[in-house]
């Protein structure tokens, strides 16, 4: 049962748009128009999401207010100008001014009352404004509401005041699955049971931000286009913690990310969210070139320019050229994958490459001494 607005009845004033629509009154045919969001999202289910700080640019349309603003809200009549002013000088003043009320589909927000204080407030160039705000669920059989519907829901079972962005249909039960793990070891930690809303918030502060913080400071997701972080925080998460599988690759992550995801939380509250570490290592590795000798020189000092090369050698026997590079790869790529783009991209594209030969070392150790290079 949705709560109405203390001076609107929200479905009161659906119900007065949508009649004046049925008896041919003017409609708004711009894209933020209400009436054809609504419909084309197929958003009529309420709930009512309570008073909340609502950034201004979200606020993207009116309910059946269009006759008298244009599509920067402003007003046509000097009249109503007045009462603008009056209202600027209020919040300027600091007065306790009512919440305006809003429809929300999905992430834009429709001004159901409160058109004034709206525009008073993007005239002050405030960022937020205080807001009542009944949502509007879409139920049009599409990807994208099904995927928003799962998030709204996994948002609203924990407790939760921002969402999280997933791009395929059924992941949330994962976070579920980690809330409820957390919620498990809070209560034996704590000696007494703990809620899954309680859990859910303790584990987005304590095991998701510091992750997907990490995440996001790698840049990793620019390798996956159409991906978000939340989508690699859950790949991550899930083959560590849920599934636990042995990987051939990216083995440096199990150093970052342990095994275990309360052991993570741990280690993680040593770090200010600054501090945390970056997914990425370095990697030492060996490049063997026969070349054709005419351009041996050239090629040596084209090694030598790459910022990745630390060394260069002319080698005489079987090898003709011994160069030493290092790379840095985020943890969950290969070392394979990173070489052969660094070769392909470089080195076999110059003129008079014979032929390369890779070698990664295992363990490696480097003495410290004075030496004398000639």
């Amino acid at each position: 049962m949705v709560t109405m607005f203390s001076k609107y009845n929200p479905f009161s004033a659906l119900k007065r748009v949508i009649a004046g629509s049925e008896k041919g009154e003017e409609s708004d045919t711009s894209p933020t128009s209400f009436n054809s969001r609504q419909e084309e999202e197929e958003a009529y289910e309420a709930i009512e999401r309570g008073t909340l700080m609502v950034p201004l640019e979200k606020i993207v349309g009116s309910v059946g207010r269009y006759h008298d603003f244009d599509t920067q809200f402003r007003t046509h009549s000097q009249a109503v100008d007045e009462r603008l002013k009056g209202i600027i000088a209020a919040m300027k003043e600091g007065k306790n001014l009512p919440p305006i009320a809003l429809y929300q589909i999905k992430d834009d927000y429709f001004i159901l009352d409160g058109h004034h204080r709206f525009r008073a407030a993007r005239e002050l160039e405030r960022s937020h404004i205080r807001s009542r705000i009944v949502e509007l669920l879409p139920s049009k059989n599409t990807l994208e509401n099904k995927l928003y519907i799962e998030k709204i829901g996994f948002r609203d079972k924990a407790g939760l005041t921002d969402s999280i962005e997933l791009t395929e249909l059924g992941q949330f039960e994962h976070l579920e699955w980690q809330v409820e793990q957390h919620r498990r070891f809070l209560s034996h930690d704590k000696g007494e049971e703990v809620s899954f809303k309680q859990a859910a918030v303790d584990w987005y502060r304590t095991i998701y931000r510091p992750l997907a913080t990490i995440i996001g400071n790698s840049g990793l997701v620019k390798s996956f286009p159409e991906r978000t972080v939340d989508d690699l925080y859950l790949y991550i998460s899930v083959h560590q913690w849920e599934q636990g599988q042995k990987r051939k690759y990216g083995i440096g992550v199990d150093k970052l990310i342990p095994k275990d995801m309360e052991a993570f939380r741990t280690k993680m509250a040593e770090h200010t969210e600054q501090e945390y570490p970056e997914m990425k290592r370095e990697i030492t590795v060996f490049i063997l070139l026969n070349v054709d000798g005419k351009h041996e020189q050239q090629i040596f000092d084209k090694l030598l320019a790459l910022k990745e090369v630390t060394e260069v050698h002319t080698i005489h026997g079987s090898i003709d050229m011994l160069a030493k590079v290092t790379l840095m790869r985020d943890i969950l790529s290969s070392d394979a994958e990173l070489l052969s783009q660094f070769i392909q991209s470089t080195i076999r594209q110059w003129k008079g490459v014979l032929s390369t030969q890779t070698l990664i070392p295992g363990m490696s150790r480097v003495k410290d001494k004075d030496r004398c290079l000639l």
